[in-house]
């Protein structure tokens, strides 16, 4: 299928081959009939992407600091390649739209194959093909509605939540600043609220159709502060919507003189927001912002889990507002099809945006697309990117799952490693199928991880999907009799890890990336270690939000599971044993006796006598280095902060070694996965992996008894 990208890096714009995204359980698959292109806000995207790394810098002070503060913990090399990474992953465009369901998730209600949908959300209503809908932002599609009027279905929930910011009442006055489509929308809106509205903007042609649209006024921006007056009889205007797209903050300034005591002002648009105080303060003006679509916009609990909001305290979510847009189509108050100046096939989407970046010299206002290809989904699901040949003495990879990590680490490492050969990648949407597949020359891409498995020209499966995936990847490789590589953690549940110890036979390779115990400091200290030892492992892990899938225990597991695993690695790496128990105590809330399993310390009492503490701490300030490790054994102590810095104490001498850029043992745990599969030869035992996975599940047990617990 075809989809509309962009490159955040270069700017490049344009339709490409990508293979249709997968249903999840919660949403649809939508064959998209028409999109609208929003001008304003895909103009300022396009207009982004396409600026200079230092004009984009300037835009972005608050990322540039981000990015220094990394530089000071990882180094100089380290952060630059993740930047450039990042940077180079491919943006979506497009955030409204209607179509036709054409696959159902299976816990998604009420909606069936066939129905007509409208669509919204950044991300999920692209201008492609075939797009995933969760449930929560898609809506049926009313009788008497067409798909045209019903792709405006986000515009139009835009526009409606800024008029239920405003809270107008029957007969007020409110003033309209700005008349692209929000405020010709908003404009309507009002109208069927009872209001009388005047709206501004600078374009004649935009005025001339506000007022064709039931506008009682319109103005010249310039004289919106005399026309006010006029229009108001001197008293201002009861609320004003700033629907308009400027830096200037001449509009913000401009609504308060034209506002009455007491008055309204919304921002719906993008302007400068310095506000002139005294005018706010002497007219104690009440000022609000409008989110987007509505409540619901921004949480991933709604939009991506599909949990509703209760009817009764959250009357209008972001999907009802779609649901009440639709409503006023079908009754006649809002006619959106009247501010559409232009209309493309899909197939001549790039004419669209000639028009936005002037390369096309006409006016325009409301643009859409249509789709008229019929699809085969099941065709859809893979696109061949080349014919290259595929030899057998290579590691021949096949990638599933492509996220900022697998992007800014796995791939870049492989590559310095060499003897990798990249044959297919499957991910869960074409946007990233396709940009990672060009950057690194994989031979096809995928959404169906189905076409790794069964492809003979692959030995090797790497899986850096989320956590709640991995067990599953990890047994249909040992089934398919493929090596596998699996990012951490193996698994997220212990019986899933009973499952992967019963169908392992060790003709192939399972190797967990583990990539501390490659670290070249790690490997030196553990050279100078015998008998039992003694390790503390301080970890500054630093906040991660409850509403981050890895926090999610049916996503990500938690962080003990999540990423605790890597530290119990590296102790019994450097110690040369399996963990026999485990005791472990957490930080308890002031409030309420629930255990805070960010902040925990970890007593592992080791085979052969040895012992490990892990502190893992999420409360500390960000600035202190990440991971300090001490170790002390016979005759020999050390200390290893953050992969940055080794000192050696032995035989009453210090001995120090300091590297520009962490080492956390990337490249050599690429080289040790290479060389298992050439070798038959496991680089990690699984029974280490094992007992480490085992571990994570015995510490949270421990937690919960407040006991030791045997491992």
């Amino acid at each position: 299928m075809k989809q509309l990208i962009q490159s955040f890096k270069t700017g490049e714009l344009g339709l490409f081959d990508v293979p249709a995204p997968v249903c999840e359980k919660n949403g649809a698959l939508v064959q998209t009939t028409v999109s609208l292109v929003s001008a304003g806000t895909e103009k300022m995207l396009v207009d982004f992407a396409k600026k200079s790394m230092i004009a984009k810098a300037k835009d972005r002070p608050d990322l540039v600091k981000q990015v220094i503060d990394k530089m000071k913990k990882e180094g100089v090399r380290n952060t630059l390649e993740k930047v450039f990474t990042k940077l180079d992953t491919p943006i979506p465009l497009g955030y409204s739209l209607s179509g036709r369901v054409v696959q159902v998730g299976d816990e998604l209600s009420g909606i069936n194959i066939g129905d007509r949908v409208a669509c919204g959300g950044a991300g999920y209503a692209n201008h492609a093909e075939i797009n995933y809908v969760p449930k929560n932002l898609m809506v049926k599609i009313p009788e008497g509605v067409d798909d045209i009027d019903a792709s405006f279905v986000t515009v139009g929930a835009i526009a409606l939540q800024g008029v239920r910011q405003t809270a107008p009442l029957l007969g007020e006055k409110v003033a309209v600043m700005g008349l692209g489509l929000l405020g010709q929308l908003t404009v309507q809106l009002l109208k069927a609220n009872g209001c009388k509205v005047i709206g501004s903007d600078i374009d004649p042609d935009k005025m001339e159709l506000a007022k064709k649209l039931g506008c009682d006024e319109v103005c010249h921006a310039s004289e919106l502060i005399s026309k006010c007056s006029e229009f108001t009889g001197g008293h201002g205007v009861d609320a004003v919507i700033i629907a308009a797209s400027t830096s200037s903050n001449q509009p913000i300034t401009d609504a308060a003189e034209i506002s009455r005591m007491r008055g309204r002002v919304v921002l719906v648009g993008m302007v400068g927001m310095d506000v002139p105080r005294n005018t706010y303060y002497k007219k104690e003006l009440e000022i609000k912002l409008s989110m987007a679509y509505g409540p619901g916009r921004y949480d991933p609990e709604y939009e991506e889990k599909g949990i509703d909001y209760p009817y009764d305290l959250v009357r209008f979510t972001e999907q009802r507002n779609f649901e009440a847009f639709l409503g006023l189509i079908q009754e006649g108050k809002i006619t959106p099809k009247e501010l559409i100046t232009h209309s493309y096939d899909f197939d001549e989407a790039m004419k669209a945006y000639d028009l936005l970046e002037g390369r096309i010299q006409e006016k325009y206002l409301g643009i859409v697309l249509e789709y008229k290809r019929e699809i085969n989904l099941e065709v859809e699901k893979i696109v061949q990117r080349s014919e290259k040949k595929i030899s057998n003495d290579k590691v021949n990879v096949g990638l599933i799952g492509a996220g900022n990590f697998t992007k800014s680490v796995i791939l870049p490492n492989v590559q310095k490693v060499g003897d990798f050969e990249l044959v297919g990648l499957c991910t869960a949407t074409g946007v990233s199928a396709q940009g990672t597949g060009k950057k690194y020359d994989f031979k096809y891409i995928t959404t169906d991880s189905d076409e790794i498995f069964k492809n003979s020209e692959i030995n090797s499966v790497f899986v850096t999907t989320r956590h709640n995936d991995h067990a599953n990847k990890v047994l249909k490789a040992i089934e398919s009799k493929k090596h596998c590589f699996v990012e951490k953690p193996l698994c997220i549940y212990e019986e899933e890890l009973e499952s992967i110890k019963e169908a392992y036979t060790g003709e192939t390779v399972v190797q967990v990336g583990f990539n501390r115990r490659f670290s070249s400091m790690v490997e030196k200290m553990k050279k100078s270690l015998s008998g039992q030892i003694s390790v503390n492992y301080r970890v500054n892990a630093g906040i991660i939000p409850k509403e981050v899938w890895i926090q999610d225990r049916t996503i990500g597991g938690g962080r003990i599971i999540g990423e605790v695993c890597h530290f119990i690695d590296t102790c019994s790496y450097l110690i040369g044993s399996e963990v026999k128990s485990v005791f472990a105590t957490t930080v308890n809330k002031a409030d309420q006796s629930i255990p805070d399993e960010d902040n925990v310390n970890i007593v592992l009492n080791y085979a052969n006598g040895s012992t490990a503490t892990i502190s893992y701490y999420a409360y500390g300030d960000s600035s202190m280095p990440k991971e300090y490790i001490e170790v002390f054994a016979s005759g020999v102590s050390m200390q290893m902060n953050d992969f940055r810095e080794l000192t050696i104490f032995k035989k009453g001498k210090s001995t120090k070694e300091k590297s520009a850029n962490q080492d956390k043992g990337f490249v050599n745990e690429f080289k040790a996965f290479k060389e298992a599969v050439k070798s038959g030869n496991e680089s990690i035992s699984f029974e280490s992996i094992y007992n480490t996975t085992k571990t994570t599940f015995k510490i949270l047990e421990s937690i919960r008894s407040k006991s030791l617990v045997e491992v």
